[in-house]
């Protein structure tokens, strides 16, 4: 299934912003639209039907959160937001309120490009997916089997769980309070060092190096992303 085609709407209020975005996409193959405001995008969003927003937190009118948490009332459309800002509660803020993704200004064009496939590779899943491939790494969720280059690797049940979750979302972060809450439940929330010591055990077991983790990734004071770009 190919991506040309799929519908984008771009929420910026800065133009050069936008013009920037949409000639990059339009040359690729995307459907493009475009709001200056949050309400403008709101309106859009439930006349187009995008199949992923690219939102400017910066907005004149409300906030980029709000837009993000008005949207997930009623679409579980894709969201990458775009923000200077670079605070980490800020992009846990992001994410939990149901962004997909997140990307600081300034960006290059092929990073934005490779988020936009992660999040519409997913749309384009269904959820009832058994069998999860990664590069070397599979992950059959009926049997709940791991192989690492067809050898079969033995977790334990919690290990597994935060394998699974990081893989349901691979390319995407998902929070520590996230993981926590799924696996240990929400008074677990902000034990993140029990994450550490999972995930560490978790790279000893999957990776080729643990100490230079590709497939696992750190983002610092945020989470941690299953690698899946191209």
């Amino acid at each position: 299934m190919t991506d040309k085609g799929a519908r984008i709407m771009i929420v910026d209020d800065e133009q050069q912003i936008r013009k920037l975005i949409r000639v990059s996409l339009t040359a690729y193959g995307y459907d493009v639209f475009e709001a200056q405001t949050g309400e403008e995008a709101l309106r859009q969003v439930a006349l187009i039907h995008p199949e992923l927003i690219i939102l400017d937190l910066g907005l004149p009118d409300i906030r980029g959160q709000e837009v993000v948490k008005r949207v997930r009332e009623w679409s579980n459309v894709p969201i990458i937001v775009l923000s200077v800002c670079n605070r980490d509660t800020d992009k846990i803020n992001l994410l939990d309120s149901g962004a997909d993704d997140y990307i600081t200004k300034p960006f290059s064009m092929g990073e934005l490009f490779a988020r936009i496939r992660v999040c519409l590779r997913h749309l384009a899943k269904t959820e009832d997916e058994p069998i999860i491939k990664i590069g070397n790494l599979t992950l059959d969720l009926v049997f709940r089997r791991i192989t690492v280059d067809g050898e079969e690797v033995k977790l334990t049940p919690i290990e597994y769980d935060i394998l699974k979750q990081l893989a349901i979302n691979a390319g995407r972060v998902v929070t520590h309070r996230q993981l926590l809450s799924t696996i240990w439940g929400k008074k677990y929330e902000a034990e993140s060092q029990y994450l550490r010591v999972y995930i560490g055990q978790l790279r000893r077991k999957i990776e080729k190096s643990s100490a230079q983790p590709k497939l696992i990734l750190t983002e610092p004071g945020v989470g941690y992303r299953l690698s899946c770009l191209e």
